[in-house]
């Protein structure tokens, strides 16, 4: 066997040779790889004694000549191919290990200009991978360190590698070409909002325990080029594995809480916030949060903005959790949390806010939607009072609402008192039905409603919502107007004794 090795990423280099030259594989390198892999007293062909050229223009021309590309591409199978071997005396490869230049970390640097990325933009890397993988049948491709174990063992098996293990490794090295063009592509395209062409590449981070439901498969995959995740840089501490509906919701409770810089704590059910506080401290922020509905909070997502001591360890212990989010845990408070054997408990080491520059992806029927991330919220010198006088207190309600409204699947209405909240109705197809669900659950769980305040994610295009809230005692309504009848609602809201105040934005969220 014969094995052609070029690798910027030289983590488990030498082994891997090591092991290729054990089991009698000729290896054949480039450049710094051939020097490395001398260094480790291993015998290796330089290509430029292979091609008769040296590398030329400061390293972009090295591997692209024929007596490489031949060698990878013969079809051994097929008698003009091997009959042009002979005749050019070019000696056909058995494995191609490649990994390519770090684009997409080089460009992403602080720094880094136009003319130092162009230059981390590999060609030759890629030809010899995709050559390699559309030749499986006859030359494998390796294009990770994680594959060079499988690939020993296979050899050391059989005393080749399997056509099973080909066709996988194929896959995998047209996956990173695919990925690695996708990320150029990108960076020449950052200069347009949408280009014409999406060019996405997503890699797998986790296999999930199931789906929406139990029957389907599910996995993680986070996107290429996106500095900040999901998961990134969070420690799964204890508990079983997550599920689709565990990341959906820790996602949807992650960009809620990027909302407060106060101790906070969100609580998620089916991707909607359920219970929702800001306080002096993370445990009055829990008690809050979770007091707002316990019953809905059964089997949520809770996620804070603080660590948890060992008191608030205790209080969570008691509650049915099924993630538990926080950046950072007492040692007592692990104890008492890791006797409970379903919960999930994870530890956020990020320190850094979530980036605001990704895009929203959303899968329709043969396509993708995508539109920018609804970040931004309206600040209170943006807003008009439309009607009524407000106190510090409504006011602080009342942007908390606003804030906690935008994170509510549409049509959706947030009900609060003593920034938490106390009642929401989400997802409804009438905005008085959404109204009316509020008010029902913060009944049911016996909230006070008098002084109460409510945040609308959209106008009301009729009095009727208004006028359902300011039967229970509600006294503020925030909300962004621009319906035909603004006029009947703040004449609904003059006639209640109420203020209302116009955001002028809307938070529509499907």
């Amino acid at each position: 066997m014969r094995a052609l090795i070029s690798v910027y990423d030289k983590a488990g280099l030498a082994a891997f040779a090591r092991g290729l030259a054990a089991l009698d594989v000729e290896l054949v390198a480039s450049g710094g790889t051939a020097g490395f892999l001398a260094d480790v007293g291993l015998e290796v062909t330089q290509v430029e004694s292979l091609t008769a050229f040296p590398e030329m223009l400061g390293g972009r021309v090295k591997t692209l000549h024929p007596r490489v590309h031949a060698g990878i591409l013969a079809r051994r199978d097929v008698e003009e191919d091997v009959k042009a071997l002979e005749e050019h005396d070019i000696e056909p490869f058995d494995l191609v290990c490649v990994n390519l230049y770090p684009f997409e970390e080089a460009a992403a640097g602080h720094g880094v200009t136009e003319e130092e990325a162009v230059e981390l933009i590999d060609v030759g890397g890629p030809a010899m991978l995709r050559g390699a993988a559309k030749n499986f049948a006859h030359c494998t491709p390796v294009c990770r360190p994680e594959d060079y174990d499988l690939v020993l063992e296979d050899i050391r098996e059989t005393g080749a590698l399997s056509a099973d293990t080909r066709r996988a490794l194929a896959a995998r090295a047209f996956a990173e070409t695919a990925a690695y063009e996708a990320a150029i592509a990108r960076w020449f395209s950052e200069r347009e909002t949408f280009p014409e062409t999406l060019a996405l590449a997503f890699d797998k981070v986790l296999e999930l325990s199931y789906g929406e439901n139990p029957h389907q498969r599910a996995a993680y995959y986070a996107e290429r080029g996106v500095r900040l995740q999901l998961l990134s840089r969070v420690e799964q501490l204890h508990g079983k594995p997550l599920s689709f509906n565990n990341l959906n919701d820790l996602s949807a409770a992650r960009l809620l809480i990027r909302e407060f810089q106060l101790p906070a704590c969100v609580i998620v059910k089916h991707a909607n916030p359920c219970g929702v506080a800001v306080a002096a401290t993370i445990d009055e922020a829990y008690a809050n949060a979770l007091a707002a509905d316990p019953v809905s909070a059964y089997g949520g997502v809770v996620v804070l903005n603080r660590p948890i001591s060992a008191t608030l360890g205790i209080a969570l212990a008691r509650q049915f959790i099924d993630v538990l989010f926080a950046p950072g845990y007492d040692e007592q408070a692990m104890e008492v949390l890791a006797r409970k054997a379903s919960l999930r408990v994870l530890n956020d080491t990020e320190r850094r806010a979530l980036v605001e520059t990704e895009r929203d992806y959303r899968r329709v029927l043969g396509g993708l939607l995508v539109q920018d991330r609804d970040w931004d919220v309206a600040d209170r010198e943006g807003m008009d009072v439309v009607c009524g006088d407000l106190t510090e207190q409504q006011w602080g309600d009342l942007l908390f609402a606003w804030r906690v409204v935008k994170h509510v699947t549409s049509n959706a209405i947030v009900l609060a008192k003593d920034l938490r909240t106390i009642g929401v109705g989400a997802g409804q197809m009438s905005r008085v039905d959404a109204v009316r669900i509020a008010i029902e659950k913060a009944r049911e769980i016996g909230h006070d409603l008098e002084g109460a305040v409510l945040a609308s994610d959209a106008f009301f295009p009729f009095a009727d919502g208004v006028n359902l809230a300011f039967e229970v005692g509600v006294t503020a309504i925030i909300q962004p107007g621009g319906s035909k009848r603004d006029d009947e609602v703040i004449q609904a809201a003059e006639k209640a004794q109420a203020a209302m105040v116009f955001t002028h934005r809307r938070h529509f969220r499907h």
